[in-house]
């Protein structure tokens, strides 16, 4: 089996090879930790101690950690916490969040990768956030009887109907899983109807609500404003997490509101680091004042005659931006990215807004607005509409805010009750923990 997986993921291969030969020219991307993907090299900084190994994907699954693991760190101050990464980005922001703890890529599922970073790792149990399993690692893990538990689960509607179509192939693997931590009753059906015993299965919540910071007054968010320069009487308007073409129906916006409303400041915070450069560029393009968090510096030889825009050009610092927010737009909703995180901004209070296209964020863009704490908008012109109007009733502004914040802090504790599933995993009870949660 092991063997035949191999041959399929080397003919996918190099199916994608003239693809990615060409992104990685075009956008000057290369793949991240290839040598270490490839051949399942990692590292281990204390191998005499017993090790928990932690994936997240990328940034977002990164950021959901810091609560659980700080937490964990505590319980369990004698184990070496090991984290992996897929993406660059999630790699950089894993270094930066967790410096104290062992980073490293996860291994492409080959089977030489996948038993050599077992091998060299030798974790007592694999934690998985949200949903990534691949065969061989499951596999190679269930023979040399390391548990694997997944935190956080989550399974769409769009991807349940897709694996329903693999079901007979995908029960026995997701049968090797030693647990669940699931975010909803729905989810928890779904796992089960794939193939997940319910003895398995447990409902905790959704991790992200618990790191959600509600201090406008942190440290972090007030050397933002410090930075940015941003006074008590702006009125701050933040689009973040944005792909193509969502900076510019911002920048549409802000141009075509920024004559009545001279106190509109607004900051951009594009979703990927290569689009950087390209956003600072349109910027300068539309004639207007540039403030980039990475060059500070410059700020005394720019031309205080022109309207100014700031660009969070810096990784890991959104969540304490979203903090300097009156008024947020979620980005991703407007592309079929499927959307990004809204509870940032919602936990400070802000009035969020975001369009359609937010799958991925079913759930919580559910709960938002059925207690009218968010609005959709489809384009340019609601966008602007929406702004216009939120900043001619600050009351409506007030209230959209105040409402996101309560529902945010009304849902936190799935903290804790993951803790309680790992903990009984390691203690060898992870069959018959459902209810110790």
């Amino acid at each position: 089996m092991g063997g035949l997986l191999n041959l399929v993921y080397l003919s996918v291969g190099l199916l994608l090879a003239p693809w990615l030969a060409y992104r990685r020219w075009s956008q000057r991307k290369s793949i991240a930790g290839f040598r270490e993907k490839w051949t399942g090299w990692m590292i281990r900084q204390h191998p005499e101690r017993p090790c928990v190994w932690f994936h997240a994907v990328s940034v977002g699954e990164v950021l959901q950690l810091q609560s659980l693991i700080a937490e964990f760190a505590q319980r369990h101050p004698h184990h070496e916490i090991c984290i992996t990464t897929t993406t660059s980005t999630g790699y950089d922001i894993a270094y930066q969040k967790f410096p104290q703890h062992t980073i490293n890529y996860w291994p492409f599922d080959f089977t030489w990768a996948v038993r050599r970073a077992l091998r060299t790792v030798q974790p007592e149990l694999v934690v998985l956030v949200e949903l990534e399993v691949w065969p061989n690692f499951l596999r190679i893990a269930q023979a040399e009887q390391v548990p694997v538990v997944i935190i956080n689960g989550r399974l769409s509607a769009n991807s349940y109907r897709g694996y329903s179509r693999l079901k007979p192939l995908l029960r026995p693997l997701l049968s090797t899983l030693t647990h669940v931590a699931v975010q909803s009753a729905e989810y928890a059906e779904r796992f089960a109807a794939m193939g997940v015993p319910a003895e398995h299965l447990t409902i905790t919540g959704n991790i992200k609500y618990d790191r959600v910071q509600s201090d406008r007054n942190n440290p972090k968010t007030a050397e933002l404003r410090r930075a940015f320069g941003i006074g008590p009487d702006d009125l701050v308007f933040i689009a973040g997490s944005t792909q193509d073409p969502e900076e510019y129906l911002a920048l549409d916006t802000y141009q075509a509101l920024i004559d009545e409303f001279p106190q509109l400041r607004l900051i951009l915070v594009p979703r990927h680091k290569e689009r950087f450069e390209d956003v600072a560029s349109l910027v300068h393009r539309r004639g207007l004042r540039l403030i980039r968090r990475s060059e500070m510096s410059q700020l005394s030889t720019l031309n205080p005659q022109l309207s100014t825009v700031c660009l969070l050009d810096t990784l890991g610092e959104l969540a304490a931006c979203w903090g300097l927010a009156d008024i947020a737009f979620v980005g991703g909703s407007l592309t079929q990215r499927g959307g990004q995180n809204m509870l940032e901004p919602a936990g400070y209070g802000a009035a969020v807004l975001f369009g359609p296209n937010t799958w991925n964020f079913r759930d919580i863009v559910e709960q938002l607005l059925l207690r009218q704490a968010a609005v959709v908008i489809h384009d340019v012109d609601e966008l602007c509409d929406t702004l216009r109007r939120v900043i001619v009733d600050p009351d409506e502004c007030k209230r959209l805010g105040q409402t996101a914040r309560d529902f945010v802090l009304t849902q936190q504790g799935a903290t804790a009750k993951t803790l309680t599933v790992i903990d009984g995993v390691l203690q060898g009870n992870g069959q018959n923990i459902r209810h110790a949660a």
